[in-house]
Order: C-alpha cells, then structure tokens, then sequence
C-alpha cells in the first residue's frame, strides 16, 4: 500500500499553471495518493517568498527564477530544484494599436514573422522623436524579459537605451497599456488575447516564433523539502506527467479552457482562454492565426527540465548584467534543473524519454525523432536570428554576445 502525501502548490493564474489544475481536478494527484493544495498569488515576488517561508513546498514559477535562487540574485530565496517543466512556449509580445499601425507602416504585417516585426519595431524607434518607447514585463528573472530582450537585440533595438522595461503583474498589462502607461508587453496567456479583445491591441510576435519550444514556466521546489520528501516528489511529477497527457488531447481542449476560466484559477470569461489553448490566436481584432506550437503541453518533450535551457537563461543573465560569469555561477545555474530527478519518478511509467540532459539549442530545424526509452520527438528549436546556443561552449557564446 502507497504512503499518503500532502503537498501545497502556489500558482499565478495563467494558461501554463494547466498542468496543476488538471493534476488536482481530473484526478491524477489523487491516483498517487498525493493531496494537493493549489494557492493562487497576484506576484512572482509573493510565490518566491512563500516557498522561502516554507508555506508552499512546490510551485508554478517563472523558468529563469529558481536559478535566480541560487546564485543568491534574490532574497529572501530558498535553495531552489527544478524536476520537471510545465510546458513550452506560452508568451506573446503584444502592443498597442496605436503601435502597430506604425510598425505595420514600417513592414510588419505577420506576427509569427519575429524577423519582420522586429526590423518594423526597429524604424519606428528609429524615426520617433520624444520619449522612449516603455514596454511592460513581469519580473525580471523572467523568461518574459530575457526572449523581449533578445528579440529587441537580435532586431537592432539596444534594450537598455531604446526601450524602457518595466515590472508589471500579469493581470495588469492590458490596463496600463489602455491607460498609455506602456506602449507593449511580453506576458503569458490570457493577458495578450484579453489585450487584444478587451483593450484593442495586437499581437506583434509569439515566444514560439522567437525561440521554438522553449521552457517558460517549471515546476520550482524548496530544495530542503524536496531532499527529505523524495517519494512525495516523485508521486508529484507522475500526477503532472499524465496532466500533461490530458492537456494536450485536443479531445479535452474545451473542458481545459472552460476548467481554467472558473473562479478557482483565471477566474475570466472562457473566450479569453480559448484561443490559447486551441492555437487558434487572436492576433488583432480582426485576425486569428493558427499556431500550432504556442503551448506545447506535452509533446517534444515539454516536461523534461533540459540543462540547456537552464543555461540559456544563465547567459541571459550575464549578458544583461545580473551576474558575473564564472565557472562557479555556471554550474549552480546548470545543476538547478534535475533531469534525473525527472527520469527517477517517470521510470515507473515507462515513458520515453530523451537520452541526454542537455541539447544544442536552434540544432533542429524541423521535428526529429530521437530514441533512447521509446518514441520521441523534439524539435524545431530554432531562434528567430538563427543563432544556436551550444552548452558546451558557454565562454564563446558569452563573449559573441558581449561583441553584438
């Protein structure tokens, strides 16, 4: 007979906190005999505090924040773990009408086009007279600020000096760009569509179109509950890992956004959350594209806590002058997501899984198949500039960013 667990789990209500809600209300924390507890917060700053304090054991968290965690950026900050990402993909940059007719002046015309809306966004600063263009982000150590980054950057937009960035809750974007407190937004859903369809903004590009099947939200652990609960962990991730399963059955994609519209979790009209879950995106008013890779709950190996990514972000954090880079610094941010962790608590499940922690990012230009426990595809994971990020030779992509 299984031991029984009892977990609490803090989330932020957003489009990728599905996997917790599904765990807990179709029934898959119960089959591992795990009691899950979900508390909703308003903030980043709140969920970092409370795993901290120890009132969450687990949560939905920003994917660069635990390893902001550990390299001691923040505080207070428990020692963070990261077993298991809770999808791919999941963001949007959206902006102003007022903005995008003057990028579309400029040549923007398709919001999956990263290239092109980036090149427009780059002749209006270019031409603008006054002040800076302000643009809203949720945290800093947010996946939302280095892909805004990297996009400004890789467009030929110095993030520091052309733009202004500021911090913002999720729920609060579409308000302030209502309101002509910022001019655009990189957050999760449903705050673009609500953008869209409640504050008539468009959508100027995807986080699928910047970086392909990348990691935006995982599930963070207190590092000292998670040593001395190893079963309850484990329990957990089976519970999220069949989550992901039912997510991603296009069969359940309605009962998914009625679910995460109620009062418990975004708790906002089930139109707002439709689009996203179906890939059917609102992109402006009149317009609805379809992006089949905009969350990505479980194929292509959504749940794997790649080493990667989690070093990816570590030279974001380098190249925007959060830490310094040393080898030290390097393999904190890398030993935070725990691929074996993983790997230990589906085993059970014989699922497939892939052989390696780590990949080159932007290698795979189309789906692969690649084989080790059974059948599995990754890919593509390209960035829109056409860059590939190598874990192996973090020193060299370290400095080709300090040149550009």
């Amino acid at each position: 007979m299984r031991n029984r667990y009892d977990i609490t789990a803090g989330f932020v209500p957003l489009l990728d906190s599905a996997l917790l809600a599904v765990a807990k209300e179709k029934g898959f924390a119960e089959t591992q005999q795990l009691g899950l507890t979900l508390v909703r917060e308003r903030s980043w700053a709140t969920i970092r505090d409370r795993l901290a304090v120890g009132h969450f054991e687990v949560a939905h968290i920003l994917a660069p924040m635990p390893i902001a965690c550990n390299l001691g950026l923040m505080a207070p900050a428990p020692r963070m773990i990261v077993p298991m990402a809770l999808g791919l993909g999941g963001n949007a940059v959206t902006v102003s009408s007022a903005l995008w007719r003057d990028m579309a002046d400029h040549g923007a015309a398709d919001p999956l086009d990263a290239r092109l809306s980036g090149a427009a966004l780059k002749s209006v600063i270019s031409r603008r007279a006054g002040d800076r263009l302000r643009f809203g982000i949720v945290h800093p150590y947010s996946g939302h600020n280095y892909e805004l980054r990297y996009w400004l950057s890789g467009s030929g937009i110095d993030p520091d000096r052309e733009i202004e960035i500021v911090t913002l809750p999720p729920q609060d974007m579409g308000d302030a760009l209502k309101a002509g407190a910022i001019e655009g937004y990189c957050v999760g859903e449903p705050w673009n569509t609500f953008g869209v369809l409640e504050r008539g903004a468009q959508i100027a590009t995807v986080k699928a179109a910047i970086w392909k099947s990348s990691p935006e939200k995982v599930l963070g652990v207190n590092g000292r509950w998670g040593d001395s609960h190893p079963e309850a962990l484990s329990a957990l991730l089976r519970a999220l890992y069949n989550a992901s399963l039912w997510c991603a059955d296009t069969a359940n994609h309605e009962e998914l956004a009625v679910l995460l519209s109620g009062p418990a979790y975004i708790d906002r009209p089930v139109e707002l959350l439709r689009p996203s879950v179906t890939g059917a995106l609102r992109t402006g008013r009149h317009a609805t594209q379809t992006v089949e890779d905009f969350f990505v709950p479980h194929a292509k190996a959504a749940t794997f806590p790649w080493k990667s990514h989690a070093l990816w972000f570590y030279t974001q954090m380098v190249r925007w002058g959060h830490v310094d880079h040393t080898a030290m610094h390097q393999t904190v941010a890398g030993n935070t997501y725990r691929p074996d962790i993983y790997r230990r608590a589906l085993k059970s499940l014989g699922v497939a899984m892939p052989a390696a922690s780590s990949k080159v990012e932007g290698a795979l230009q189309v789906e692969t198949p690649v084989g080790s426990s059974g059948t599995l595809t990754l890919g593509p994971d390209g960035f829109f500039d056409g860059k590939i990020f190598d874990p192996d030779r973090v020193d060299e992509y370290i400095a080709a960013q300090k040149q550009a």
